[in-house]
């Protein structure tokens, strides 16, 4: 059991982000560069392990966002994007940073390549390593006029996607990663009444696309060895610079979320009011861990212990305790330029975390 968590993603150091514009801009080398990111990366680990997480991670800090990854190892992405909604500081409609698909995906190295070696041999803790889920990518990368043209429905996409997440997937396991977290902050479309008629808008059956999204994910991870691998799944409403782009309780999909994917671990987000109450918690399996995000990465106002302690609590009413876990509601940044606070505040909430998990569940 890990029960001090995080999402994965940690605030880019200010050298880093010069170091990535300066390669971008022609003025240093890729070798400057992994430089750069191994030092970044190599100071969170220390940090994180001092302050005692039981899951540390690179702070996907090799990415320019979550999900960048997938684009930069997969030929067969445009320049092409999908527009989403943001609300929250700065809201504004903008380009999802996902490509959408114009050829047929075929995979050139690893997604991880350059992450998970790395982190074998410098993480000195049990470490996660965190992949887009593919079902992602049937909204996030589907455009009309664009990918439809090689794909003829989200289903086809989604097919080549499975394949590509779950090579990846029996890569990480074979190269002893203990912790695997699939990130599908598409599930929240499906639980907001205004994404899902706007999926209607768009020819799409919600319920049916739930359907699907669900048994691609399973399909990724079907019959693949998991003795000794965590299989996660962190399900947000959106992190963008301190914004979001859905809303609602996870009542709409929980009995099907809950019930039917095939992960050990979920990490829900629940740092707000628009996260819903914690009723649908109750139709978590024996056996499944949930991980409470109950602290926002998207402000610097600190949460008390008490707080914490008390919403613990209440969770504990519908699952039991020793399902439970506590982490911050997502990644600090979701994207290279993060959320709108400093470091230091990042670094009091992961001290939180700790402190308030091992008042309630000791050091086991």
């Amino acid at each position: 059991m890990y029960r001090a968590e995080q999402v994965g993603s940690l605030l880019r150091p200010a050298e880093l982000l010069a170091a990535r514009q300066a390669f971008a801009e022609g003025r240093a080398t890729l070798e400057a560069l992994r430089a750069a990111e191994d030092l970044a990366i190599s100071e969170a680990l220390r940090r994180q392990r001092d302050i005692g997480l039981d899951v540390v991670t690179d702070g996907e800090m090799r990415r320019a966002s979550w999900l960048t990854d997938v684009a930069e190892s997969v030929e067969g992405f445009t320049e092409h994007r999908v527009m989403l909604e943001w609300k929250g500081p700065g809201g504004a409609t903008e380009a999802t940073t996902a490509k959408a698909a114009g050829a047929k995906l075929v995979k050139t190295r690893h997604l991880t390549a350059y992450e998970t070696p790395f982190l074998a041999a410098h993480a000195g803790a049990p470490f996660k390593v965190t992949l887009p889920a593919p079902s992602n990518f049937m909204f996030s990368s589907y455009k009309r006029g664009v990918s439809d043209r090689v794909y003829p429905d989200r289903a086809a996409l989604l097919d080549d996607l499975v394949a590509i997440v779950r090579d990846e997937v029996q890569w990480l396991i074979e190269s002893g990663v203990p912790y695997i977290q699939l990130d599908a902050p598409f599930y929240s479309q499906y639980l907001d009444a205004r994404q899902r008629e706007h999926m209607r808008a768009q020819g799409a059956d919600p319920d049916a696309a739930l359907s699907l999204a669900i048994a691609g994910d399973n399909a990724a991870l079907a019959g693949l060895p998991r003795a000794h691998t965590t299989f996660a799944l962190h399900v947000c409403r959106g992190n963008n610079q301190s914004r979001w782009y859905t809303e609602g309780a996870y009542d709409a999909i929980a009995g099907r979320l809950f019930g039917a994917l095939d992960v050990d671990t979920f990490l829900l987000e629940y740092d707000d009011e628009r996260s819903g109450g914690f009723e649908p918690l109750a139709l978590v399996p024996t056996g499944k861990t949930v991980v409470l995000g109950l602290l926002t990465s998207k402000r610097a106002t600190l949460e008390s212990v008490d707080d914490l302690r008390r919403r613990i609590d209440q969770a504990a009413r519908l699952v039991p305790l020793e399902q439970l876990a506590l982490s911050p509601q997502c990644g600090f940044a979701s994207i290279d330029r993060g959320n709108l606070l400093a470091a230091d505040d990042q670094w009091r909430k992961l001290e939180r975390v700790v402190e308030t998990a091992r008042k309630v569940w000791g050091d086991a």
